[in-house]
């Protein structure tokens, strides 16, 4: 989960590390601004470091620094949802993204996390106004991203006509999106169209790296198209890249559909 908000949903205005940097695993910045807004500022882009490179625990310790310097700073308490979600501390992430809504309740990209934290536990129908809020901000930098996950969760609920537009859109703005590729991929390989699902995962190996999801999917593609040599080559790279993933515990017990 982390890894799909790492590389297309969270951003963070000027997240790049900042130069007086941290000392050890302290937190402690060294010489750091005195306003309190750019104290919540720095140590919410160290969490958002922590946080990329799997460090719940320390991405937490700097965002309640953060949010002690100035309480009212949305993006520390939008990350920190963000990293509840990843722990599947959901009562505590919802919180969090509801408090950042409160102070910013147009900002798009905590608007799209909280809408993508919404799909994840099952609330589908709850996610589409925050979407559709970030989308609406003229100033949003990656609508793509956000047409994807709209995508992906209509995808969810079976409505394969609100899926495809979704997708389509992404797509068309973004057209090497992997998350909306392999997810559009998906979307054929459901209503039957297999030659197209092989051809839209042909797209996505040739720009991005072997998911668990894409490589299982490549095999049912395979399968219905009854080109077994290809099936067997996918199942080899998912047993070999991905043995505890859930795909490869489908495949082991014969799940295919």
């Amino acid at each position: 989960m982390r890894r799909l908000l790492c590389l297309t949903l969270l951003l963070i205005a000027g997240c790049a590390t900042p130069d007086q940097g941290p000392v050890g695993n302290t937190g402690k910045i060294v010489g750091e601004p005195t306003t309190p807004r750019n104290r919540a500022r720095i140590h919410t882009e160290l969490a958002t470091l922590y946080y990329t490179r799997g460090n719940m625990s320390v991405a937490l310790e700097e965002l309640r620094t953060a949010v002690e310097a100035d309480p009212s700073y949305a993006t520390a308490h939008g990350v920190r949802g963000l990293v509840y979600m990843e722990m599947r501390e959901n009562a505590l992430a919802q919180k969090s993204f509801e408090t950042a809504l409160g102070y910013a309740p147009g900002d798009p990209d905590i608007n799209h996390n909280y809408g993508w934290f919404l799909c994840q536990i099952g609330r589908e129908t709850d996610a589409k106004p925050y979407f559709r809020r970030a989308l609406d901000n003229p100033l949003y930098a990656t609508p793509a991203r956000t047409y994807a996950a709209a995508g992906i969760c209509a995808l969810r609920t079976g409505d394969l006509a609100a899926a495809e537009d979704n997708l389509q859109r992404a797509l068309r703005l973004e057209p090497t999106l992997p998350v909306a590729l392999v997810n559009f991929a998906q979307l054929r390989y459901r209503q039957g169209r297999y030659d197209e699902a092989r051809r839209i995962l042909a797209q996505h190996a040739a720009i991005a790296e072997p998911s668990a999801e894409s490589l299982w999917l490549a095999l049912r593609v395979e399968r219905h198209l009854g080109q077994r040599a290809a099936e067997q080559s996918y199942a080899i790279q998912l047993r070999r890249r991905f043995p505890g993933s859930p795909e490869f515990e489908a495949l082991r017990r014969g799940n295919y559909d």
